[in-house]
Formats: C-alpha cells, structure tokens, sequence
C-alpha cells in the first residue's frame, strides 16, 4: 500500500500547476517562464498573482498568499492538505491508494472511527424514520408549530428519538459491539446486575428488549422522547446530536441535550450547518452566524444559505479559524438578551484578533433570529440583515447602554469596557481613526482619547523578520537564493554547492536575505538526517521571508548557471575581505580622532566612502 507521502510526490509529479491554476484563473504568459492574472484571492483590477511553471508554485504580490500546487487547491477549495492531494489526484485521472498505517494502534483508531460514522448515520435514519410513526404526532405537532415544513424536516434531517430507551439499541446491536456503542455517545447505562434503570428509559412498545439484569440490557438510549438535530461535520458526515425535549415534567432532563465528546465530536470544532453553507459563502462573500440549530434553520429556509450556528453562544478558537478558512466577512446575529450580548462580545473580541470584517444583527427586544422571521417574514430579517451595525457602532451603543456618559464616571466607565476591544484591532492607524467617531459618540476630547488608548495599549510582538526593500537585496545575494530554493532537477547540483558553501563558509551572515538563506541551510543538514522538506516554499518561514523568496524567484531574468552562481559567491566571499577592511578602517578613524592625526583621518574616511560604495555592488 502506498502512504500519503508517496502519494503526494506522485500527485506533485504529474500536476502542471499552470494547468490547474488556469482552471481557475485566466493566465497570460508574463515571461519565459512566469504566467500572471488576477488573484482568486482577493478583488484586484491589475493582475498581481503569477504562476511559475518550473519552480511551479504562485505568489500574488498583492495579497502576499503563495504556495505549491497543493497549497493553491487548499486555499482555493477551502480543504485540509488531504483533501488537495485527493482532489488533485482525481483532477488527473490517477486512482486513490489505500491508506497504509504506521501501527497497528492507529489501524485499529482508524476503524473505530468509521465504525462510529457509520453508527451515527444509521442512528439518524432510525430518528427520521421514527418522526413518521404515529408515536411521533406530537413531535410532528411540535415542529409544525415551528413553522417547519416537510422539504425542511427532510433537508435538515430532522427526527425523533422514542420515549423507550431500547429501540435504538435494538436496531443498532446487530451491526455493532457493545463497546463501540459505548463509544458513540449515544447510549447511557447502569453497571452492575440487578441495577434499577431510570423509568423514561424502560421499554414502552413491542419488541422492546428487557432490562435482564445485565450490563448489556442496562445500556439505553440517551436520547428519548425528543426531537433530534444531526450535527455533521463540514464534509457533511453525521458526527453527533441535538435533541430537543417534548416533555414538560422535571425529569425530562435539560431542554436541550447534546451528543457528548467522542473519538469523531468535538464540540468546540464544530459549526452546525457548515456543510450546507460553505458553497453560499463562497458566492456571497460573507458568513451569517446564529446561536442555535433553530434559528439557523430558519434564517436558511428564509432563503439566506449562507449561515451556520455555534455550539452554545461564545465561538471558540477553532471554530473562528474554521470560519476563516470561507470567509473573513461575517454577521453575528446572536440573541439580544444578556446573555447573548455577553457571549457576542467575546465573539467579536476573537473574531476582531482574526482580522475578521464584523457587522452585527441586532434584532428588536424579545426575538430570537427564528421568532422574528415567523413574525415579521424573511423579507423583514432581509431589511435587518442590511442595516447590521458596524463592529465598532455596535460596542459604543452597547457602551452607551451599560454607563450613561452624562457624567465624568460614566465617561471613564464606558472608555474602560471598549479598551480591551481596542486593543484588538490590530492597525495603529485603525485605532486612531476609531478614536476620533468614539470621542464624538462618548462626548470625549478625541486628544485625550487617544492618549488613553496610548498608554494602555498593549504591545504586540512582532513576528518574522523585518520586510527589506528589493533595492536593498544585491544581485549576488538574489543569485544564491535562487539557487538554494532551485527545484529544478537540472540545477541540483547548482543547489547542493550554494548550500555547502554557506554552511561551510557562512558567506550569508549580515545579508539582507540572511534569515533567509540560513532556514535553506538548516533544511539541508535536516534532509540529510531524513527529516527535511523538499520545497523551499514549504519551510516555516515568516510572512516576510516568503514575500522576499516569493520575488526574487518570480522575478529572475536570466538562467541560473555555474558561472552565474560562481561569480555571486566571489562576489560575496569578496565582500567578506571588504568588511572586515571595513572594521579595521573604523577603529582606525576613531585612534586618529583621539590623535587629532587630521591627515590620517582624512584618509580613512575617503577610504571608508570607497569602501561604502564597493560593499552596496555586492
């Protein structure tokens, strides 16, 4: 069987990145071997993005995103390095390996989880199928009552769990053991024989197993008596469950239930309804991001496809890179009592870090996204939806609501809640243009704002390298980078002797592109070790560092040769005499300032400009 890895080389090997990036780009050839058009990753009008064909990775000198082919499918289909490798591979005609494990322990994990997939899938056609028996009037009742029609119901896989806790199981046993039924989430149980079972859950119709005393007839359903909402995944596998409860009494338990965390569920990973949504939100540009399963099906039956639900009010970490990976432009739409509006702020501080476009629906007091559009219909939820407030517009009126600003300690109070917002934004000039509206809705000196916003500012680390103009790089320094990141077959030996000489003569200490170049050396000595990569755009390279590989490479104008790669390295080994004869001049100017030897100083320092002049050809 063949791995992913080997795979993947195979995949690289026959995808012509030009080709498919013309699938989805309209490329013109831009040079010998560059090809440009406008980037499928952000609104431009002159073409930014470039392909080259035998480095055969892209980069937009716009938005700065660059990468293999790989990388261009991930980012442009929105799926895990995986997915592109499969993609492509069908994009090619070339037939999918079977998965090879490094042990046994992960064989056998793998297995259990598409053991479970398959339980929760079954789980939810035995739900859908229970909706239409006659024991299910009132759940069909319920639903109807929610203004739910049949399309939706069967859109969103809609069910019911009976009130006995063993029909599941019945219907599930024979396909699967006791233990990974343990495992799905699905079931609760009493250990020990002769333990008493909880009333809602002893069997109520024909065909119902009995309790037995044993730990196997003590396992039943958690789920009953409740209407069941699959949760799947962004692929649109059922992973878990939401039920909602029909009875009214104390013992029904919490009005709604969710699946517990399982080897396939993770609640924090996971947006309800992502798998329907993800294509209309690719069209429309933007996410709409409700609290619950309920209104995220209604505002989608109202005709607004494009919106998923959190688990619980207050996104996490993952959910929001999730999102991310669709869209940067997004609607929160939570419930507008206290409780939503505290977890929409937690929301919007996360999405805010992210870099996210936020605007917030904030509906009249008392309806939730479902209420208002059964109420008031879709066409009104549509008026709402265009007239959603501004990230910043939102938080000052929330401001405004929390701490009257008539007087100084209401001023101090309102400035106090929005500075931990503030510091989010991650643009200077952003925060001091907000410092200007905030001041005039506050009734605050816009100077005096600003200088609170300064001093409590916090500082954020930079990360990478500092960007360095391109007249900063010479072009003996743009020669052995290209050399260092050659993939080309016929310049590995070029590659292999500019990488020996740097490690062995460090000739790329204090070059513009030294961070650079030292990350192509470390990876070598890694590959041979057997744990290095075999692109250079694939290094963990900081943003800065990609953007000046990403130029020098799409921007060379002539073939890299022996000669070419020799005279850079004179040059640069040359340079190394110059500097140090640089340092030796500058001790020697500041000895003949202390002699007050004005002939020698003189000298030194016409020296020092020759010397100046000769370093910045190299």
């Amino acid at each position: 069987m063949t791995t992913l890895n080997d795979f993947k080389e195979t995949v690289r090997q026959q995808a012509d990145i030009v080709r498919i990036v013309g699938d989805y780009v309209k490329l013109k050839k831009a040079g010998a071997q560059n090809y440009s058009g406008l980037c499928p990753f952000h609104s431009e009008k002159t073409p930014s993005f470039n392909v080259h064909a035998t480095r055969q990775f892209f980069h937009c000198f716009g938005c700065g995103k660059s990468g293999d082919v790989f990388k261009f499918i991930q980012e442009i289909e929105k799926v895990t390095f995986g997915e592109a490798v499969r993609l492509l591979a069908q994009k090619l005609g070339m037939p999918l390996p079977k998965t090879q494990y490094s042990s046994e322990h992960e064989a056998e994990d793998a297995k259990q989880r598409g053991q479970l997939m398959e339980m929760q899938e079954r789980a939810c056609r035995f739900f859908e199928n229970e909706l239409r028996r006659p024991e299910a009037a009132h759940a069909r009742e319920y639903l109807a009552g929610r203004g739910l029609k049949e399309e939706t119901i069967r859109t969103f896989r809609i069910g019911f769990a009976p009130d006995s806790g063993f029909p599941l199981k019945d219907y599930l046993k024979n396909e699967f053991s006791e233990e990974l039924m343990r495992a799905s989430g699905l079931f609760s149980w009493k250990e020990g024989e002769g333990t008493a079972i909880p009333e809602r859950a002893k069997p109520g119709r024909s065909g119902d197993s009995g309790a037995g005393g044993s730990a196997t007839a003590a396992m039943y359903a958690k789920f009953r008596n409740r209407v069941m909402f699959p949760i799947a995944n962004e692929n649109g596998k059922v992973i878990a469950f939401t039920g909602r409860t029909l009875a009214k009494d104390e013992k029904s338990g919490p009005k709604y239930l969710n699946s517990p965390e399982t080897l396939i569920y993770s609640k924090s990973r996971v947006l309800y309804n992502l798998d329907r949504a993800k294509e209309a939100v690719r069209k429309l540009g933007y996410v709409i991001i409700v609290e619950g399963q309920m209104d995220c099906i209604a505002v989608y039956s109202a005709g607004f496809h494009n919106v998923v639900a959190s688990s619980g009010t207050a996104f996490t970490e993952t959910q929001v890179r999730l999102l991310g990976r669709f869209s940067k432009d997004i609607v929160v739409n939570f419930d507008p009592d206290t409780a939503g509006a505290t977890a929409t702020d937690k929301s919007l501080g996360m999405l805010l870090e992210e870099e996210f476009n936020i605007r917030v629906l904030r509906l009249e007091a008392g309806f939730d996204p479902d209420l208002f559009i059964r109420k008031n219909g879709a066409e009104a939820y549509a008026r709402a939806l265009k007239g959603s407030a501004k990230y910043f517009d939102y938080l000052v009126e929330r401001a405004l609501g929390l701490f009257p600003v008539r007087t100084p300690e209401g001023k101090k109070n309102a400035v106090n809640f929005l500075l931990p917002h503030i510091h989010r934004v991650p643009s200077r000039i952003v925060r001091d243009s907000l410092a200007g509206d905030i001041a005039q809705k506050l009734g605050i000196d816009s100077a005096v704002l600003r200088q609170e916003f300064k001093s409590a500012a916090v500082s954020r680390a930079s990360s990478g390298v500092k960007m360095v103009a391109a007249s900063d790089i010479t072009p003996a320094e743009k020669v052995l980078v290209r050399a260092a990141s050659s993939n080309v077959p016929e310049e590995a030996e070029l590659r292999e002797r500019t990488l020996r000489a740097l490690a062995e003569e460090r000739l790329h200490i204090g070059l513009a592109v030294e961070g650079l170049l030292q990350a192509m050396v470390q990876n070598a000595l890694a590959r041979e070790r057997g744990e290095g990569l075999d692109e250079a755009m694939a290094l963990p390279l900081s943003e800065a560092e990609q953007q000046m590989l990403a130029k020098i490479v799409m921007q060379e104008d002539e073939p890299l040769t022996p000669e070419l790669l020799e005279g850079a390295l004179e040059a640069l080994r040359h340079r190394g005499q110059l500097s140090q004869r640089e340092i030796d001049i500058k001790r020697g100017i500041v000895e003949a300032e202390r002699r007050n030897d004005v002939a020698t100083l003189l000298r030194l320092k016409q020296e020092k400009l020759e010397m100046d002049r000769k370093l910045a050809g190299f």
